[in-house]
């Protein structure tokens, strides 16, 4: 069989997550990177293996022997790589957020009818162990109609700096870079329903607490203290249009015990909590079962994750299947982000 020949666009640090499962995948030729540092670019080469290192997108996307990129850039450039991409014809797995804003995503997906390529999001965690368990059970009706979910995903002390706190850069804070994870996840499982309503605030307190000693963060590569221009803390109330709700936290910075992740889900037949793990929850003979799945990883195992996503998306490309992360829910979570951060900014609720 054919190698797919892929290139990575960007080189900071998620890149590693793409590259890494290009090179463990059997089917995969790493033909290239390209980074607007030529430094960075050839170093990531070295590191794994990449054939190629190019000196500007125009140079890469002029080689024909490219088949499919992925896309691991700022938020700012996502929505002019991929049309560019998917205009020379090639397959595109780019990370999350799709876009800046809804319009830029309709844009994309206005190019991509054009073209009859591969697109996949990257929403890891549809390719989570714990998830896959879990939709295996909702697809068998254990959960029935799932009409209520929450998500948080609360750091009290982890505004990464650097680009992520520029929102010329990133188009926002935790909702675009953390919420994006939460709210998909929640609406995959939901059964990917149309949004109807959103009621959604931001909250800019806090500042990114730079000033804080003796407890260590992630910080960007480009971590600048100085900057930052994006919310502390989001929340919305999504009600769609099968009268299902989501309600979902996010921040960077909040006066918070712990840190703390948590997705669950409410059904007619049943109920189920993903993280901080995977419990699902039941009724028979009229007695409430907490159910514990005996599993290697009961919560998100990102390694393992990651390497699913990648090669999803590479027998997609090659097999011509249908992506589990496709063009149009990237589409519609974009439509659901910009409804929170419009509700925040016009203090009313936004109705579509």
């Amino acid at each position: 069989m054919d190698k797919l020949k892929v290139c990575v666009i960007g080189t900071g640090s998620i890149s590693d997550f793409h590259l890494g499962s290009y090179t463990n995948n059997p089917y995969v030729e790493l033909y290239g990177v390209y980074d607007a540092s030529i430094e960075r670019g050839k170093a990531k080469a070295a590191q794994f293996g990449a054939t190629h290192v190019f000196s500007s997108k125009e140079e890469l996307f002029a080689d024909k022997n490219v088949e499919a990129v992925s896309i691991c850039t700022w938020n700012n450039t996502h929505a002019e790589l991929a049309i560019f991409a998917l205009e020379n014809d090639l397959h595109v797995l780019i990370e999350k957020p799709l876009s800046m804003t809804y319009a830029e995503a309709l844009n994309i997906q206005k190019v991509a009818e054009k073209h009859q390529k591969v697109f996949q999001v990257g929403y890891v965690r549809r390719f989570a162990t714990n998830t896959k368990v879990l939709k295996s059970f909702i697809d068998d009706n254990k959960l029935g109609d799932i009409y209520y979910a929450k998500a948080s995903c609360l750091r009290r002390l982890g505004n990464p700096g650097g680009w992520f706190a520029e929102i010329d850069k990133s188009g926002g804070g935790p909702l675009i870079d953390l919420g994006v994870h939460v709210i998909d996840i929640c609406w995959y499982l939901m059964g990917r329903p149309k949004v109807k309503r959103i009621t959604g605030h931001t909250y800019n307190q806090l500042g990114n607490r730079n000033h804080i000693e003796n407890l260590s963060f992630y910080k960007a590569a480009d971590y600048d203290a100085t900057k930052n221009t994006v919310e502390d803390l989001a929340n919305a109330l999504i009600t769609f249009e099968n009268g299902a709700s989501l309600m979902v936290d996010v921040s960077y910075t909040l006066h918070a015990l712990k840190d703390e992740i948590s997705i669950k889900l409410y059904g007619t037949n049943g109920g189920a909590e993903l993280e901080p793990e995977l419990k699902i929850v039941s009724e028979e003979h009229n007695t409430i079962l907490n159910i514990h799945p005996q599993i290697n990883d009961l919560t998100f195992d990102f390694a393992t994750a990651f390497q699913n996503e990648i090669n999803s998306f590479v027998d997609c490309c090659l097999h011509h299947y249908d992506s589990v992360a496709p063009l149009e829910d990237g589409v519609e979570i974009m439509k659901i982000l910009e409804g929170i951060y419009i509700s925040a900014t016009e203090g009313k609720e936004v109705v579509y």
